[in-house]
């Protein structure tokens, strides 16, 4: 009996003192991870504020670079452009050949996986090479706005214009897309954005369609300023 009984002191002093080293231990080790916490939320705040912005081109042949060395093409002298003015920009171009509004509407939100601070928007030529009805062209456009809008992303709408060869009013009504688009949302409008480029054959491939490397670097020099404060407002 007095053996078990001294056992049994024996036992629980083992066990208060155990029981002791394991509160010391998980309060040590919860202040860790609570230390290791702040590190973490400190160090992603950081990432966040130091990582450059992030600019998307969503477009078509005209920004994707159709025909171009892949130094000669829109991304890339944009992106060389907006660094020689001293703003680090990423530009990730998700511009695909040949697509049409409808096509751009379809891919937008795999296209946008990692949400951008801001888009250039460029779309309709190939609508309006096709005869696409201009207020489907329209509605397409409507709709990636009102998505990008949603995702709180800032947009410059890139205007296009129907080949004359069109009519005057299928011209007319096309045309108007982009100002009436600009205007019911509120955002950046660059009229048009073949200008200074469109019909001059020296600044245009072979097809006196797409912009040759001169033909782009025209039209990165004029932009430049709207992308420019695109960006700012969306920082």
């Amino acid at each position: 009996m007095n053996l078990a009984f001294g056992q049994g002191r024996t036992v629980i002093k083992f066990t208060r003192h155990m029981v002791s080293g394991i509160n010391k231990f998980a309060k040590t080790t919860l202040a860790g991870l609570g230390f290791a916490a702040v590190l973490a939320t400190s160090s992603v705040a950081y990432a966040s504020e130091d990582a450059p912005q992030t600019l998307v081109l969503f477009g078509d042949s005209l920004m994707a670079g159709y025909g171009l060395d892949q130094d000669a093409g829109f991304a890339p002298q944009l992106e060389a452009a907006l660094k020689d003015a001293g703003h680090d920009i990423r530009v990730v171009n998700s511009s695909v050949s040949g697509d049409t509004t409808a096509a751009g509407l379809a891919r937008l939100d795999w296209a946008l996986v990692d949400k951008p601070d801001a888009v250039l928007l460029e779309l309709g030529a190939n609508d309006a090479l096709r005869g696409v009805e201009p207020s489907q062209t329209r509605d397409n456009l409507a709709q990636i706005i009102e998505k990008l809008r949603a995702m709180d992303v800032d947009v410059l709408l890139a205007g296009m214009m129907a080949p004359p060869n069109m009519g005057t009013d299928y011209g007319d009504e096309f045309n108007s897309i982009y100002p009436d688009l600009a205007g019911r949302y509120q955002i950046e409008l660059y009229p048009f954005f073949l200008d200074g480029v469109a019909a001059e054959p020296g600044l245009n491939l072979d097809d006196g369609m797409h912009p040759n490397a001169d033909g782009v670097k025209v039209i990165v020099e004029r932009i430049l300023p709207e992308v420019i404060e695109l960006l700012g407002n969306a920082s």
